[in-house]
Order: C-alpha cells, then structure tokens, then sequence
C-alpha cells in the first residue's frame, strides 16, 4: 500500500504534545481534511439557517410542528435500525471528559454506558483534544493506566467484560478547532473530534464487539441530523466498514429539536440509537430563542425548573413516545450530585432526590439515565431494574396515553414560580467558578456538590441576561439591573477571595471569568454561546 499523500491540514499555534504522532497521522489529518472540504460548506448554511429561524421565532414568539414534515410522521410503518448487542441496554451511563483517570474510573464505574466527552465537559485546550483521543485509544489498547500524583493511588481497566459502552460526544457545530486549518480556515472542533476518533477506533472497536458510537449535542433541526448521516454514510465507506455500524444518540436540548424529535430519527434511522432529554441547556434554549417574548417566558431560578414542570413533562413525554413508536432508545437526563465524603446528611438527601428522580424516569417509559458520579451508578440501576428486571429496555411501552400540542412545550408560564434574588446571586456565583475553571482547562468542575459543565454558564448568564432585559423585581423588591449584577458579582468576586486566599486567587483566573460572565450577561448583543467568547481567552 502506497503512503498518504501529505495532508492539507497545518497545525498551528500548538505545543507540541507526548505522544501527539500517534493521533496527528499523516492519515488520520488527511481524512479529516476530505471530511472538511466535504461537509463545512453546508454546516455554514445550516448555522446560517440557525440564525434566520432565531429571526423567525423573535417575530412570531412561538412554534410549530413542521407542516413540509406531517408526512414522515404520520407514516406508522418506519423505525430506526435495531439496537447492537452492546448498546440494547443502557439502563445507566455516566458522562465525563477523557482525561486518563475518568477514562478509567468511567469504564470503570459499573455504567452500561460512558458518555466520554470532547463537549460540554471538556475545555477544548489543545491538550484536551489531542490527549483525550490518546487516551481512548489507549483504553480499548488496553495500554491505560494512572497513578494519581497527590494520593499515590493507582488506577487500571477492570477485565473487558466489565467494562462501560462508549458513547463519543463531539463539539457542537458552531465551534471551530483553531489549531488544525485548511487554507488558513479552522476546521469545525465537530469534524476534527469525530474524524480523529472514527478513523483511529472504528474497526478496532468493531473487533472488540461494540462500533463507532455517538452522542450528537445541540441539533436544532432534522437537517442537521441529515448532515450527520451523510458524514456516517461518507466515513463508513473511507475506512471500508459495514453502511450502519455508527450508531448515533442525539441530545433534544434545543426547543427547535423539540419540535422535529421524529424527523431527526427518520434522517438517521439506519445510524440512530435513541434521543436524549437534557435539562440545562434545554432551558438555555428557550431563553436564547424566546429572549424577546416577553413576561410569559420568562423563566424563574433555575432549580426551580425541574423535570415535573409542566412543559419540561411535556418534553419528556413526548420524547419517550417518540422514540419507543420509532424503536429507538429513550435516555433520561442527568443527577449531577457529587457525594460529599464529610457531609452523611448531605449525602442522605441527594440521594433521595436522585432516586426519586430516576424513579420518575424508569417509570415514565426512559430506558436509561445519566450520572455524573460513580456512586449513584447504584441508584440509578436500581431504581431501572425494578421496572426492567431482566429486560434490556422498555421499548415495548408505546405511551399512547401521551399527547402534547405544540403550545405545550412553551408553556413557561404554567410553572408557578418567579426569579428570585437568590437565583441571581446563585447564577453569578456558579457562573464565575465554572467559567475560571474553563478557562484553565476543564470542562467538568463540581461546585456546591454538584458536577456542573458548560451548560451551566449558559443557562446562569442566560438568565441574568433575561431578567434584566424584562425587568424582573425581585421578592426583597430590588429590580434586576446592569447595576445589580455588577454589584453583585463584585460581592462574590470579593467572598471568593476570601475564602480560597489571596494566592490561590492570584494564581487563579478570578477576575477574567468575573469579567467574562458580565460581558456576556449584560452585553446588549446576546452571544449565540458563551464558549465562543469564552475560546478567544481559552489558552492553549
């Protein structure tokens, strides 16, 4: 076999990284970069297309089920392809970012499935994207272990057996990779975080019994989903692996997708795995669309906003039905409470939410459900083998019982509960910790007991932004203003410094992220995704 033709892609402004020759092949860029030339031109339209129907929903305040799509859902006759042996029973998956501990502790972890992360759990430094391919390569090698500096302890794979499903979630579309271009133009962060894994691990993973596998984050329409499909159909066909053998998950955490749930299956029925009810950046969605709508969508604090609201059932439901008419898989959302290991009656509470919370869940119809910490993978399996027992999943359940009109899944207003003042401190607070942590790196940062990634910043700065731009007064009658949230952000700006010490804060990346978090929040200029401005700061 003849050696690849050099590929067209240059790396720039990159540290060398250990190791980096075994991901940057001549080979692997160059698909990459046939991936590129193929498919950016039309994800440029598509995010053009984004901002146009944005446009659309700020004129008319609402939305519909597709007329131009009544067909494909009233066909009865049309499912996605059957679930693989690996991936027919994913009654608990945890999520996480790749770094080598958590590749180890996720695979680990007693989850049927890993949701191994390159989105909104991981910083996209160069080191996080090149290392976190290594790693997953060097897992299913089998050439994986860690030793933690600060603790000495050791870490390694369990026996194959035992070991969680990866499911692989790349960027999002409206992200870029500045460090690998074509013609001076960074390739999408979705095409290079997808490219690079499917090229090294896809035939390697067939030989181990699973296949190539995904998580697709943020689709705002079926035509998105189709640009995916015709990627899978491409990638297959490139590597010479069987046409179905990528399987794909797509996360409804838009309120466009919400409304085209049965055509996204449809465009990927031969690659589709199941549909995935997200929570925060669900409700970011409704905020960045409806933002202009007035009083009626305007959302109270987030924790006030649970799955049993009204239109978050409404969601729920309708994805479950959805999903089980199709034959595909219904995954609920996550419990991101991260065990205290000094706090028992913290611990007691938490995980009784949890349970009742994955309760509702395996009761509704999901066939599977999030963690984001190793000690609930327990809870949540028991609360889904009581009512699966033996049984993979519970597609069978059709949920004809549910019906939902297109208004139902906007109804913001059915909710009875307003902002608060402690909603607004609590989302500046959260906003400021999580952001200083991305701009160093990570991508997944426990704050107040729980795991909280970058949907968190969103929907808090999201929010702050919402209740001044309506007006909002608060219960202890002070008004949402530019002024209040500077005022209060420079009150936890100052509580933080006190409490990590003045070295910690100088080390830290306090003030960039105080001052990120305003920008975003008070800027006139609603910023489509805080992790665009957020990567222009984002070093390395």
């Amino acid at each position: 076999m003849s050696a690849p033709a050099p590929s067209p892609l240059a790396v720039v402004d990159a540290e060398p990284l250990p190791r980096q020759e075994e991901v940057l092949t001549e080979a692997a860029l160059a698909f990459v970069a046939e991936l590129h030339r193929r498919f950016t031109p039309r994800r440029d339209e598509l995010l053009a297309r984004r901002a146009e129907r944005r446009a659309e929903i700020a004129r008319t305040s609402t939305l519909d089920f597709l007329p131009e799509t009544a067909a494909i859902r009233a066909d009865d006759s049309w499912k996605v392809a059957p679930a693989p042996a690996a991936l027919n029973d994913r009654r608990v998956e945890i999520t996480g970012p790749t770094d080598r501990k958590m590749t180890i502790n996720a695979l680990n972890s007693g989850a049927r499935v890993w949701l191994a992360d390159f989105e909104d759990a991981s910083a996209p430094t160069w080191e996080n994207v090149v290392l976190g391919q290594l790693n997953l390569i060097d897992a299913y090698t089998r050439n994986i272990d860690f030793t933690d500096p600060r603790s000495g302890k050791s870490y390694a794979l369990k026996p194959a057996g035992e070991l969680a499903t990866v499911v692989m979630r790349p960027r999002g579309w409206h992200l870029e990779e500045r460090h690998l271009t074509f013609e001076g133009r960074p390739v999408p962060g979705a095409l290079v975080d997808f490219g690079l894994y499917f090229f090294h691990n896809a035939q390697r993973l067939i030989d181990l019994g699973k296949g190539p596998y995904f998580y697709l984050p943020k689709t705002e329409s079926h035509l998105e989903a189709r640009l995916w499909n015709e990627i899978f159909v491409f990638a297959q066909d490139y590597v010479g692996i069987p046409q179905g053998t990528v399987r794909a998950t797509v996360l409804i955490e838009t309120i466009t997708a919400a409304y085209e749930m049965e055509e996204i299956l449809y465009e990927l029925r031969d690659h589709a795995a199941g549909l995935n009810a997200g929570r925060w950046d669900y409700l970011f969605s409704i905020v960045k669309n409806f933002r202009d709508g007035g009083a009626k969508f305007v959302l109270p604090d987030r924790n006030a906003v649970t799955m049993t609201a009204p239109f978050m059932r409404a969601y729920t439901e309708l994805l479950v039905r959805t999903c089980h008419k199709r034959g595909a898989h219904a995954i609920g959302g996550m419990a991101a409470f991260i065990p205290s290991r000094k706090d028992a009656e913290v611990n007691k509470v938490a995980f009784e939410k949890v349970k009742a919370d994955k309760d509702r869940e395996a009761g509704d119809g999901f066939d599977g459900s999030w963690v984001a910490h190793p000690d609930l993978v327990p809870i949540a399996m028991a609360s889904f083998d009581a009512v699966l027992g033996e049984k993979p999943n519970q597609k069978d359940r059709l949920r004809e019982d549910v019906s939902v009109a297109a208004g139902d899944l906007i109804a913001i207003d059915s909710l009875d509960a307003k902002p608060t003042y402690d909603g607004l401190r609590n989302a500046v607070q959260v906003g400021i910790r999580y952001i200083e942590a991305w701009l160093r790196g990570l991508g997944a940062v426990a704050i107040f007991n729980l795991m909280e990634d970058a949907a968190t910043a969103e929907i808090s700065r999201s929010q702050i932004w919402q209740w001044i731009n309506a007006g909002v007064v608060f219960e202890n009658g002070e008004t949402a203003t530019p002024e209040l949230a500077r005022k209060v952000a420079a009150e936890e700006l100052a509580a933080i410094r006190v409490e990590i010490g003045e070295e910690a804060f100088a080390a830290g990346k306090w003030q960039q992220a105080h001052d990120l978090l305003l920008h975003v929040s008070l800027d006139a200029d609603y910023a489509d995704f805080l992790t665009l401005p957020a990567y222009e700061q984002l070093v390395g």
